[in-house]
């Protein structure tokens, strides 16, 4: 059986509950997921200097777990930490910002992302630049309210998000909208019905992504 390790970079244990549980309803039988969630970051990282100051501690929970799985998954739409498991480990590793990028623009897709946390707007911005997506990126909107104060209230975090789904499609084009970030997870799948265009979900992008390199990896 395939053991991938989900990290949350968040330090809530409820989060890495609802990541893990969006997880293994993406991946098929076989395959096992187990959750590490941080302690040092914030309960919801919302600002670019805890979503810098939380990579070391990504990094630290892969070293430390990297005998007990055949994959990795960091689950916080900024991916702290992935460049260095990548560099310093053999183990596939992948984010869920940089996987649902890459599902998001496939076909040629132009692709926008939704999400409640404005602060970290220049490091989504910097992700698609990284993967080469720039030319295919449409923006990011943001979701009214306070972050925290919507991931209280569930009902209005998903109509605060589909507003900002709306206007990716109305006001840039976007023909797939990304639900940016671990802790919207939930928020994500339940707005897909909703609109006729693609709600990439980013847990699951990762968790079939991941499958995919261990599969690979498998038959070399």
């Amino acid at each position: 059986m395939a053991r991938i390790l989900l990290i949350n970079p968040n330090s809530s244990e409820a989060t890495t509950a609802m990541m893990v549980a969006i997880a293994k309803s993406a991946a098929s039988n076989g395959i096992d997921i187990e959750g590490a969630t941080a302690t040092r970051a914030p309960s919801m990282i919302v600002s670019a200097d805890a979503l810098e100051a939380a990579a070391s501690e990504v990094e630290e929970i892969a070293r430390a777990r990297q005998a007990c799985c055949d994959g990795i998954v960091v689950s916080a739409f900024g991916d702290p930490g992935l460049a260095g498991i990548k560099a310093a480990m053999m183990l596939p590793a992948v984010g869920i910002g940089e996987s649902s990028m890459l599902e998001a623009v496939e076909n040629g897709r132009r692709f926008g992302v939704a999400t409640t946390t404005p602060l970290l707007g220049a490091k989504i911005d910097a992700l698609p630049e990284a993967l080469g997506l720039r030319s295919r990126y449409t923006g990011t909107r943001f979701a009214a309210g306070d972050p925290q104060d919507l991931m209280r209230d569930p009902a209005q975090l998903r109509s605060a998000l589909a507003g900002a789904v709306e206007a990716c499609i109305a006001r840039d084009g976007a023909q797939a909208v990304i639900i940016g970030g671990g802790p919207l997870g939930e928020a994500a799948r339940e707005l897909q019905p909703l609109f006729t265009v693609p709600i990439v979900a980013p847990i699951p992008s990762a968790v079939r992504r991941i499958i995919r390199l261990i599969e690979a990896r498998s038959a070399d």
